[in-house]
C-alpha cells in the first residue's frame, strides 16, 4: 500500500517456488490433521483481554468489509472520511507515521493534501462513523513505512504510542501493515499490552503479503497465532505478488478464484479461524501493481469458501461458512472507479451465510 506513487508496489515475487518447500510440508500437515481453523477466538468484537480502556465494545459484523483510507492524495479520489463507502464496516485510516524513537508512531492528518481538512473534522467524522456502527483503525507500515518493533522498549512505545492515538482521536485499534520485516517477539509483546490498555473492544487487523502467509513458521504467520484471542482479522494482500503454494500442495498463480481460495486455505488449516480470515484485493486496476481481480472472481471466491461453489479448479475438502469477508486497497481507489468494488462485493459479503 503506496503512500505516494499512482502504482501502488511492493517487492514484486516473480517466482515463489524457491524457499517454500518446509512451507509445503507445513500447509499439508495442516490438511492432514484437519487444522485448527474451526474454533472461533474473537468474533463480533470480543476478547479476553481486560483494561480500562477506549476501545468500544461495538461488534464488527461477523461478516465485514475492510477498506483503506488514503491520508494522502496519490491520484486516487480524495475523501473526508465522512465520505467512505457504506458498505465498509472497517475503516483503516493508511498511515501512522514513525517518529525518532524505537517503536514509536504518531499520525498527521494531511491537511493540504486532503483539501483543507482539519484535525476537527477528522476527529468529527470518526465519531460519525462510529455511531453508524463502522470502526475505525490506525494502519501502521505501508510500503514505505519504517516503524520497527524488535525489543522490549521498542514494543513499550509502540503499545504506548498506538494507545495514545486511540485515546486522541478515538481509534477503535490497529492494523499491522509491516511490508518490511516483522518480529514475531516483540510485536507479540506489544500487541498484548496494547490488548490490556485498550481493553476488549480492541479491534486488531493485519495485511500481510502472501509470502508472509505461507507457513506459520514465517514471523507474520507466528505473530497472528500468538495474537488469535484478540485478533479480528487478517486480511492478506492477494496481489503484487509471485507464484505461491496453495495447501493443496500445488503453485497459483495471482489473478484466479484458485490463487484467492487455495492460499486462504492454508491460512484455515494451520490455526485461524475462518472469522480471522478476509480477502484483500485492490479496488481497481490503478490500485495495485499487478493482482486485480474483478469483484467477481472475489465474490466466486467467497462462495467457493464459504458455501463450495463457484470454485475453480481448486474447492476445499471443507467448506468456512464464518470466513469474515474482504478487504480492499482502497476506498479512494473505489471512489474513483465508481465504486465498483464495495457496491458489488459489500452487499455480497454481508450476504454469507
Amino acid at each position: 500500500m503506496d503512500r505516494a506513487r499512482t502504482q501502488v508496489r511492493r517487492r514484486t515475487r516473480t517466482s515463489a517456488l524457491t524457499g517454500l518447500v518446509a512451507a509445503l510440508g507445513l500447509a499439508v500437515a495442516g490438511l492432514a490433521t484437519g487444522g485448527a481453523g474451526t474454533a472461533d477466538a474473537r468474533d463480533a468484537g470480543a476478547a479476553g483481554s481486560q483494561g480500562s480502556g477506549v476501545a468500544q465494545t461495538r461488534a464488527v459484523p461477523k461478516h465485514a468489509v475492510t477498506g483503506y483510507w488514503q491520508n494522502f492524495n496519490n491520484g486516487a479520489t480524495v475523501q473526508r472520511l465522512s465520505q467512505v463507502q457504506n458498505q465498509y464496516d472497517i475503516i483503516a485510516v493508511a498511515f501512522a507515521d514513525a517518529t525518532g524513537q524505537p517503536g514509536q508512531v504518531t499520525f498527521n492528518l494531511d491537511s493540504a493534501g486532503l483539501g483543507g481538512y482539519t484535525v476537527a473534522q477528522f476527529k468529527a467524522d470518526i465519531k460519525a462513523k462510529q455511531a453508524a456502527g463502522k470502526s475505525v483503525i490506525i494502519s501502521v507500515g505501508g510500503e514505505r513505512g519504517t516503524v520497527s518493533v524488535n525489543s522490549p522498549t521498542a514494543a513499550a512505545n509502540f503499545a504506548n504510542s498506538v494507545y495514545a492515538l486511540m485515546r486522541e482521536y478515538g481509534f477503535d485499534g490497529v492494523d499491522i501493515d509491516l511490508e518490511n520485516g516483522l518480529n514475531a517477539t516483540y510485536m507479540t509483546q506489544a500487541l498484548r499490552s496494547l490488548s490490556q490498555k485498550a481493553g476488549p473492544g480492541l479491534v486488531l487487523t493485519m495485511a500481510p503479503q502472501t509470502i508472509d502467509m505461507q507457513s506459520p513458521s514465517n514471523a507474520y504467520f507466528r505473530t497472528a497465532l500468538n495474537v488469535k484471542d484478540i485478533l479480528t482479522v487478517v486480511n492478506m494482500q492477494y496481489y503484487n505478488s509471485g507464484s505461491m503454494l496453495g495447501c493443496d500442495g500445488k503453485v497459483y498463480s495471482q489473478g484466479s478464484v484458485d490463487f484467492l481460495t487455495a492460499l486462504a486455505c492454508v491460512q484455515l488449516e494451520n490455526g485461524l479461524a475462518p472469522s480471522q480470515v478476509g480477502i484483500g484485493t485492490p479496488a481497481s486496476p490503478r490500485g495495485a501493481g499487478s493482482g486485480y481481480v474483478s469483484p467477481t472472481v472475489v465474490k466466486n471466491a467467497l462462495d467457493c469458501l464459504a458455501r463450495g461453489t463457484n470454485c475453480g479448479s481448486f474447492k476445499p475438502s471443507r467448506t468456512y461458512p464464518g470466513i469474515r469477508g474482504a478487504m480492499t486497497w482502497s476506498t479512494n481507489w473505489d471512489a474513483l472507479n465508481g465504486n465498483a468494488w464495495s457496491n458489488a462485493v459489500g452487499p455480497h459479503v454481508h450476504a454469507l451465510p
